[in-house]
This record gives structure tokens, sequence and C-alpha cells, in this order.
């Protein structure tokens, strides 16, 4: 029976969703304002919209359920979670930013063939992105619809196409200015409505030490570090991965790392890191927390996945309920919004315009980016109603198989002038490839390393060797390179004073001496 004194309020939390993307398409005027949002985001908004991008509908039903099975084990994810932000802005993002402004970039994929100048990178770069990002935000579409079923009680396919509807709508029509607005505001949402419930979980179980005494006289291994029936026990591969994974994960996942890319400023990023930690304190543990309050109050839960809506069912009124119904679709909007506009930037950027035999002018290149954001929006539905692999398995591939591609490639660019184009080739295949086949095959039982792990340490061993034993980068990306780190040295306030003026004088310097050096030689 469908609860309307939920889905009412709701309904009108999704069309203001749609009306800022309705706002925000009247700031667009060209194509980098689509992408970027002009690169003018400030930090606070920088923070916020790069953690509730990253924490997807996974934060809401795949950590609760990995909890429900595994007790205190899945707190390792949550560990590399706490700190992941603070290590993507503090290791890349002031690099990034200004190294991708001095080559001109406006995605991700495009600042890596900028960087390591070879039109494979973009090909293959483009290929992995487009695939994983897919299955990445059919994931988010599954847990929409799951959770509007359970909370509403509305059919599964009628909450899957509520829900994506309006993500798809106001990224169509806003892009990522309204990506990053919706953001923010779920930020908020999400950090409200699952401290919310946690608190009334608490008075339910009696704080911390009840709930762990409950959980301890069940079984007392959900308490171990080793996970439920210790079968992790010794696996140092498996902890170590886990934590890895969002800990420096981020630094390879497409649309968090393009956060870097739309900031004000490479400053901004330093202010930015006291909102992202600030944020991260009031959101990344609590929903391990829930799940195993779930393992005490809802012990015959069928479906862990449902463990939060459950509870918010059980324990809040019903208005409350629907605070957190709110919460939880913005943990899977707010990641799907920007899965969907970095896959239409792809598109339209790092394949149109790059392959094109003919010129493809801006406009165009908005048309081809908005039918992408269509196109898997559509496709995302289709599969979702299928309800293929829970929430929490495929979020954690598609994740893996993205980071394990782009992170060594991306921090290696800007600390690495040694790295050339054949490495950064041998990253992204080696370390995708590795997360694929290690996932697919089930090695991880077999080996006691997490696929993760495995990945990371596939890439970076090919970025090296084979960087090493092939030439070195061209003299004008490595002066690129080393232009933008003086300019991130620069003290705080001179970068945006300097920036715009002195980018194109220095690109001139770089040409300009690149010519001279091959005329020498």
């Amino acid at each position: 029976m469908v609860n309307y004194s939920i889905v009412a309020p709701f309904i009108v939390y999704l069309l203001i969703l749609l009306a800022i993307g309705i706002i925000a398409n009247r700031y667009l005027v060209d194509l980098e304002g689509y992408l970027l949002g002009g690169r003018g985001l400030g930090a606070g908004v920088t923070a916020l919209t790069l953690q509730s991008t990253s924490m997807s509908g996974f934060m809401f039903l795949g950590a609760p359920s990995m909890a429900f099975r595994q007790g205190v084990w899945a707190l390792w994810y949550a560990i590399g979670d706490f700190g992941g932000g603070l290590v993507n802005l503090a290791v890349l993002g002031r690099g990034l930013r200004q190294l991708s402004e001095t080559f001109g970039s406006l995605t991700p994929i495009e600042y890596l063939e900028d960087r390591y100048p070879h039109p494979s990178i973009r090909a293959v770069g483009s290929l992995i992105s487009i695939v994983f990002l897919s299955a990445y935000v059919f994931a988010q579409f599954i847990a929409a619809g799951k959770a509007l079923e359970s909370v509403t009680g509305l059919p599964y396919i009628y909450g899957l196409l509520l829900g994506t509807s309006i993500i798809v709508l106001y990224t169509f029509f806003g892009g990522y200015l309204a990506v990053a607005w919706t953001d923010t505001l779920q930020a908020i949402v999400m950090a409200l409505g699952i401290n919310i419930l946690l608190a009334a979980v608490l008075m339910e179980v009696g704080g911390f030490t009840g709930l762990f005494s409950s959980i301890a006289s069940q079984d007392p291994t959900y308490l171990s570090v080793w996970g439920q029936g210790f079968q992790h026990a010794g696996a140092f591969g498996v902890v170590i991965g886990a934590v890895l994974l969002y800990s420096i994960g981020y630094m390879g996942i497409p649309h968090a790392v393009v956060r870097h890319l739309s900031m004000e400023e490479s400053d901004t990023a330093k202010s930015a890191i006291g909102i992202n930690v600030f944020f991260n304190t009031f959101f990344v543990y609590q929903p391990y927390i829930l799940g195993l309050a779930a393992i005490v109050l809802l012990p015959s839960l069928n479906d862990p996945e449902m463990a939060i809506p459950q509870l918010a069912l059980t324990l809040l009124p019903t208005a409350v309920a629907g605070i957190l119904l709110a919460a939880l679709m913005a943990a899977v909007m707010s990641t799907a919004d920007s899965i969907l506009i970095m896959a239409g930037s792809i598109l339209s950027r790092d394949i149109v315009q790059r392959f094109s035999s003919r010129e493809i002018s801006d406009e165009r290149a908005f048309l081809y980016s908005r039918a992408l954001v269509v196109g898997i929006g559509v496709l995302g539905i289709v599969v979702a109603a299928y309800q293929p692999p829970s929430v929490s398995d495929l979020v954690i591939f598609a994740f893996g198989a993205l980071a394990c591609a782009f992170l060594v490639p991306n921090v290696a660019g800007v600390y690495w002038t040694r790295a050339n184009w054949q490495g950064a080739l041998a990253a992204m295949i080696g370390g995708s490839g590795t997360n694929i086949i290690w996932t697919a095959a089930g090695l991880q039982s077999m080996t006691a390393v997490h696929p993760f792990l495995a990945g990371i340490v596939i890439s970076t061993v090919g970025m090296v060797v084979f960087s090493l034993i092939t030439e070195p980068p061209d003299t004008d990306v490595i002066n690129a390179v080393q232009t933008a780190r003086k300019s991130v040295d620069a003290p705080t306030g001179t970068v945006k004073q300097s920036t715009d003026s002195l980018a194109p004088e220095a690109t001139a310097i770089a040409t300009h001496l690149s010519e001279k050096s091959l005329a020498d030689n």
C-alpha cells in the first residue's frame, strides 16, 4: 500500500531539485560552463559536492548491508572513506587544478591526453570511463527503486521511474552547475537524515554499550575485525585493500576528480579540506553503525540493503521517515547526476570533438553531451528494472575498476615529470584489467588480496616500468608540469591574480623552448 504521507513531501523535494536545474540553465553560456560550471566553485560547494558525489547510494544501502552481514569488519571501508576526500584534495586538488587550466583541459580524460599526448590515452580512457561509469550509475538507479519501494510502498518500477527521471531532467537542463548546487543541498540533507535515525536507534538499543553487548550475545564474531565467523582471519591483503579503496581511490574516479578542475582557484582545495573533514565526521561512520544496529533490531531482515529504510519505518514518525527517504535519495542522486554529466562530457569532448573528421561546435557538443545523459538514463532504467547484482557489489566493482585505471596516471601526471604516455597506457589497462579479472575470477578468496590492491600494484608497476624503458615526455609537457607546480607553490592569493594572464605566455614560452631545443638538436 502506498504511503502518501511520505510520497507527497518527497515529490515536492524532487521538484525543488528540478527547479534548481532549470535555474542553473540560465547561467550556461558555453561548453566550459556546462561541463565545469565556469571553473568558479568555491570551497564550500567544492567540499560538499565532492563528498556527496563520492558517497552515493552505497552509503545508505551497501554500507549498512556490509555491516549487517560482516559486523565490525565492514568499518575497514569506513576508515578509508573518512580520509578519502582529505587525501584527494590534499594530494591531487591544487596541482591538478593548476595543470588542467594550463593545458585548457575541460574533462579528466582530456587532461590525461594533454599530460600524456597520444590519442590512445583518450580513446582507452574514454572507453573505460563510459563502461564503468554506466555500471556505477546503474547501481544508483537500483538503489533508488529499492528505497522508494521499501519506504513509500510504490512498486519498484514506479519508484525507479520517478527517481531517475528527475535526476536525468535536472542534469539535462542545468549541467555541472545544477549538479554542484543540488549536491550541496543533498549533502546537508544526507547528514541531517542519517543522524536523526542514528539518535533514535541508539536510544532504542541503550547506546553503544547496549548495542555491542546485544551483538555479542548473538554472535561475538560480529565484533571481530576479521568479519563474522572470522572469514577474513589473517587476510591482511584484503584489509589493506578495503582501507585503500576509498582512502586513495577517489583520486582515480572521473566524477570526483572533475571537482578539482571546476574549483575557482587552486588554493580553494586548502579551504575545502576542513569542510570536507567536518562533513565526514557527521556522516561516514553512521551508516555502518546503523547496519550493526539492524543485527539487533531487525534480526530476521531478508534484504540487508533495506536496513536503513526499515529502521526508519520502525522507529521514526512518518514525517521524519520522509526526511530520511529524502536523505537516502540525496545520496543516490548526488552520485547519479555527477556520473551522468561526466559521461556526457566524455562523449562530447573526449570522443566526438576529439576524433571527429570535421570541426564540432560547442553548440553541437552540448547536444551530444545531453543526448548521452538521456541515453544512459534510459538504459539504466532498463537494466535496473531487472535488478542485477546488489548495490554494494556493483559499486565496489565499478569504483575499483575506475580507480585502478586512473589513480596512478593522475597522481604521476602532477608529481613525476618522467611519466609518459606509454606508462600511462600500461597503468590504465593493467590496473583496470587486473581489478576486473580479480573480481570475476574470485581471486580474493584464493590469494587473500583485495582486487583493488592487486589492481593498484599492477598499475603502479606498469607506469614505472614502461615510462622508464621508453622515451621521456616532450619538453613542452615537462615545462608545463614544472610551471604549474611553481604556481601551486606561490603564496596564497597570487595564483588567482596571475593564472589567467600568464597561462597563454607560459604556453607560448614552452612552445618556443621546445622548438628551439629541436632546432639545436
